[in-house]
């Protein structure tokens, strides 16, 4: 284990490292833009799973957090009278906030309900949001927002919101870290294997499961607000789409459900395929035909997804080998034991 920690910490600066000089490497516009884009779909993956992932509920519905936190900033930043440029960043916590506060009634409505009955209610918010956007008339109705535009050159525009997005994201997977490793974490899977015996064990299973709840919406909202003025426009069908649930889904089971580091493996994979697919074939829908392809080939050959899987060859073939090792040595030592025996014979 000791061994371990210290090759765990050096691959995890690594991997920072590199999060950080990405856009200094490849500083190609469309590059950066599709960094941009996975990144937002990595904090999505990795918040959503630490709710579903963790507890075993799976939501189907953070649109509606992602699509206010989009509207959030981009009201704010109009009615404040932000100027655009970085200050307009200083609204993105906010936008978070105001999606935490917005899951707090949704998730006590939601959350009466168990298993399937709990998907159909979150696809239920997702819909309802989706047209009061598109209804009421300080949401833009269904000719959205603009938010302000940043005089940025083109050459440096996407490095802005990359590099607010790989804050972001490194604050949720520490986030998630935490809460996997904390007791709240252990209560939460205590709830996904059976909820009526946590219960029974003292957890107060409608809090626990709130408080993730809302935790997990706040970095989507986050985004949500990034997004929005990453794009320069908001509309409620882009804002609260019902594949945005999908696709953070599809990402969070194949990259390892409950995982810190499987989400964002999926998302790292499957959205900048889809971003680089959308780029050569303009608004072809190629990529839902890729994302089921690699859906059922995970589901059918690594059912559990693929971080756990490797972890579970791994796991076997260390046990394999210390096996084999213990077998050689005691073969070895039978003989020693009969090379004595027969030199005290002589």
């Amino acid at each position: 284990m000791t061994a371990r920690l210290p090759v765990r910490a050096l691959l995890i600066a690594i991997a920072i490292v590199i999060l950080f000089v990405f856009p200094l490497v490849f500083s190609n516009p469309t590059t950066t833009s599709i960094a941009v884009f996975t990144l937002i779909f990595m904090v999505s993956a990795s918040s959503w799973n630490m709710f579903s992932g963790y507890s075993g509920y799976i939501a189907l519905g953070h649109a509606v957090y992602f699509g206010v936190g989009a509207y959030a900033l981009t009201l704010l930043a109009n009615h404040l009278g932000f100027a655009a440029g970085w200050g307009v960043f200083a609204l993105v916590p906010v936008a978070g906030i105001i999606a935490g506060l917005v899951a707090i009634p949704t998730g006590l409505i939601a959350l009466r309900a168990r298993r399937h009955t709990f998907v159909v209610i979150t696809i239920a918010w997702m819909f309802i949001f989706q047209l009061a956007a598109s209804n009421f008339a300080f949401t833009g109705g269904s000719s959205g927002l603009q938010p302000p535009t940043p005089l940025w050159s083109a050459t440096s525009y996407n490095d802005h919101f990359y590099y607010v997005a790989a804050v972001i994201l490194v604050a949720t997977v520490l986030l998630s870290w935490l809460v996997r490793r904390s007791r709240f974490g252990l209560q939460l899977f205590a709830i996904r294997d059976d909820e009526e015996r946590a219960r029974g064990l003292g957890v107060r299973v409608g809090r626990v499961k709130l408080s993730a709840f809302v935790l997990s919406a706040i970095p989507i909202g986050m985004v949500g607000g990034v997004y929005a003025y990453f794009l320069g426009q908001i509309f409620p069908q882009f804002a609260f789409d019902p594949l945005f649930d999908l696709s953070i889904a599809l990402m969070a089971f194949i990259g390892g459900l409950g995982t810190v580091w499987g989400p964002l493996l999926g998302a790292a994979v499957l959205e900048s395929l889809q971003q680089y697919f959308t780029v050569q074939s303009g608004a072809s829908q190629v990529y839902l035909i890729i994302y089921g392809g690699l859906f059922l080939a995970v589901i059918l050959l690594l059912p559990r997804g693929v971080i756990p899987s490797v972890e579970d060859l791994i796991r076997r073939w260390r046990t394999r080998g210390a096996a084999q090792d213990r077998a050689r040595e005691e073969g070895d030592g039978g003989r020693t034991s009969d090379v004595v025996k027969a030199a005290g014979a002589r």
